[in-house]
């Protein structure tokens, strides 16, 4: 049996500011990482392309608020970031 993958402690090496700030970029990312592992099938972030991400945004993020697509663009370029990719999302 396989442990779950821990967000927090894959971006944690990536992560600075407040705490607040911290926590929201940990949930997004969570979020992010469960929308496509049900998706995608893909259990943790090193798997992930760049459609995923691109999947991900246009389907889950764009038609909320404006303020709310900044925010997850924010977590989606730390888990770039993170992955040594250099993606770029508009």
């Amino acid at each position: 049996m396989s442990k779950p993958f821990d967000m927090e402690l894959f971006l944690a090496g990536v992560l600075t500011g407040a705490r607040d700030t911290r926590v929201r970029h940990i949930r997004q990312a969570k979020a992010i990482h469960a929308a496509i592992s049900n998706r995608w099938h893909r259990d943790n972030p090193w798997t992930w392309q760049r459609k995923h991400l691109t999947w991900f945004l246009d389907t889950h993020v764009n038609p909320r608020a404006e303020s709310t697509r900044y925010y997850y663009l924010l977590t989606i370029n730390l888990l770039t970031i993170r992955l040594g990719k250099a993606w770029q999302f508009n």
